[in-house]
C-alpha cells in the first residue's frame, strides 16, 4: 500500500483517484479551487460530452499522435462507457457522442464524488501546490498552506484553458522543475480573431460553410459546419477544430488566412449559374434585392462590397465580370487572421508536457520514477466531441491503476 498525492481534482485526477484508491492506497487529492470537478461542470454547455464511440487518431493533436493511440488502446472508450455505467450514468448516444441520459454535466461529477468518498479519498480543496521534492524514496509536497509526504504523485494539474474554472497553468512548472520539457501551450478548441473592417457587420451572422485555413499560403487544413461570425472574428465548430494549428502557426509568427465558402454545396459553375439568372430575372430590382433569400442578407452585402458592386445598383448594369467577382467572394472570401482569442476563452490547451518522456503504456514520467503526468498537462489535444475528457479519462485510469503497484 502506497501514500499517493493527486495534483487536481479535474476529470484525469479524480478517475486517477478512484483507481488508485481501488487498489488500497491511501489517497489525497490536493485542488485549487473550491470544489473538485469545476471544469467538468462546464463541458458540452452542461450536458458533458464524456467521450465518443468514433475514436481514430484525425481527432488528436500533439507531436506524436502514436503516443495518444497507444495510451486510448491501454483504456478505450467501450471501457470508459463501462465505467460510467457502472458509477451510475447510464449513456445517451447522439451519432458517436456520448452524454449522460440525464444530460447533466453535475450528474458526472456526482458520481464521481460519492464513489471518492465510498473508497475513503481525502479531498483538499482551495490549496496551491508550490512545489514538488523528490526525496529519496518519497516526495514532498508543498502547498500554500502545508506539506505533505507522498510515496508517489500523480501530477493531474490541467492546462491553461478556462483559467477560472481552474487550469492556470501552474502544472507546466511544476513538471519543469522536475525536469521535464514543456511543449509551449497554446489555446486551441478557440475563436479566431480578424482585423477584417466587415466583422461588426456581419456580427451574429449564422451559416453553413467550409473554411480552408492556410499558413504561409499553403493549405493545411480543412473544416465545414455551422459557422458563427462575431465583431472580433469566426467561431463555431470548424473553426474550433482548426484553431489549434493557427495559434501554433501564429506564435511561429507565420502569415494565417482562411478562405471561406459560403455555399459549398455548388460548384463555382453552379453557383455562377444560379447567380446569374437570380440578378437578370428581374432587371429593374437592385443586384441586392434579387439575391434575397440565397444567404444571410449581411453576407450578401459584404459579398458584393467585396466584389466592388454597389448593393443598390441596379441588375440590368451588372456584367458577367462583376457576377464572377461575386461568386469568387461567396466561394472564395480570404480572411487574414490576427490572433486566437485567449486562453480565457480556449476549451483546452495545445502543447504541453513532452510524450517522449512518458510511458504511454503507465503514464510515469520516465525522468522521475513515481511520478505519473495525465490529462490536458501533456502535449495531446483532442477535436470537440468528447475527445479531450477521453483522453483524462484514459490517462487518469492507466496512472491509478500502476501507481502504487510497485
Amino acid at each position: 500500500m502506497s501514500n499517493i498525492i493527486i495534483i487536481g481534482g479535474g476529470a484525469s485526477g479524480l478517475v486517477a483517484a478512484i483507481y488508485a484508491a481501488r487498489n488500497n492506497n491511501t489517497v489525497t487529492i490536493l485542488e485549487h479551487k473550491d470544489k473538485i470537478g469545476k471544469k467538468l461542470l462546464a463541458t458540452g454547455n452542461g450536458k458533458c460530452n464524456y467521450t465518443n464511440r468514433n475514436q481514430k487518431a484525425e481527432h488528436y493533436r500533439g507531436n506524436d499522435i502514436s503516443f495518444a493511440m497507444k495510451v486510448l488502446s491501454g483504456f478505450g472508450v467501450e471501457q470508459t462507457i463501462d465505467l460510467f455505467k457502472e458509477l451510475g450514468i447510464y449513456p445517451k448516444e447522439k451519432n458517436g457522442y456520448v452524454y449522460p441520459n440525464s444530460e447533466q454535466a453535475s450528474s458526472v461529477v456526482e458520481v464521481l464524488r460519492l464513489e471518492l468518498l465510498q473508497l475513503k479519498v481525502r479531498i483538499i480543496t482551495e490549496t496551491h501546490v508550490k512545489q514538488i521534492v523528490k526525496q529519496t524514496d518519497q516526495f514532498q509536497v508543498i502547498t500554500d498552506k502545508d506539506s505533505y509526504l507522498a510515496d508517489q504523485v500523480i501530477l493531474a494539474a490541467g492546462g491553461c484553458a478556462s483559467p477560472n474554472l481552474g487550469s492556470d497553468g501552474s502544472g507546466y512548472q511544476l513538471a519543469k522543475s522536475l525536469g521535464h520539457r514543456v511543449i509551449k501551450p497554446l489555446p486551441a478548441l478557440v475563436q479566431l480573431k480578424s482585423g477584417s473592417k466587415y466583422f461588426k457587420t456581419l456580427s451574429g451572422v449564422r451559416t453553413e460553410a467550409q473554411i480552408a485555413l492556410y499558413i504561409n499560403d499553403m493549405l493545411a487544413v480543412k473544416e465545414q459546419g455551422e459557422l458563427l461570425l462575431a465583431a472580433y472574428g469566426l467561431s463555431g465548430i470548424p473553426v474550433l477544430q482548426i484553431s489549434r494549428f493557427a495559434s501554433k502557426a501564429l506564435s511561429e509568427n507565420k502569415k494565417v488566412h482562411l478562405v471561406i465558402d459560403y455555399l459549398p454545396h455548388m460548384t463555382f459553375e453552379e453557383a455562377y449559374k444560379l447567380i446569374s439568372s437570380r440578378i437578370t430575372r428581374n432587371p429593374y430590382r437592385t443586384v441586392e434585392e434579387n439575391l434575397i433569400g440565397l444567404l444571410n442578407n449581411k453576407l450578401i452585402f459584404v459579398g458584393l462590397k467585396e466584389a466592388g458592386v454597389e448593393p443598390t445598383k441596379l441588375s440590368n448594369s451588372v456584367n458577367k465580370n462583376q457576377i464572377n467577382d461575386l461568386v469568387k467572394q461567396l466561394k472564395g472570401w480570404r480572411v487574414i487572421i490576427t490572433e486566437p482569442n485567449s486562453f480565457e476563452q480556449a476549451q483546452v490547451s495545445a502543447g504541453g508536457v513532452d510524450t517522449t518522456e512518458i510511458n504511454p503504456e503507465t503514464l510515469e514520467s520516465k525522468l522521475i520514477k513515481g511520478l505519473y503526468i495525465t490529462g490536458e498537462i501533456i502535449d495531446v489535444d483532442g477535436t470537440c466531441g468528447g475527445y479531450n475528457l477521453q483522453w483524462a479519462w484514459s490517462t487518469g485510469v492507466l496512472a491509478g491503476m500502476n501507481c502504487g503497484m510497485k
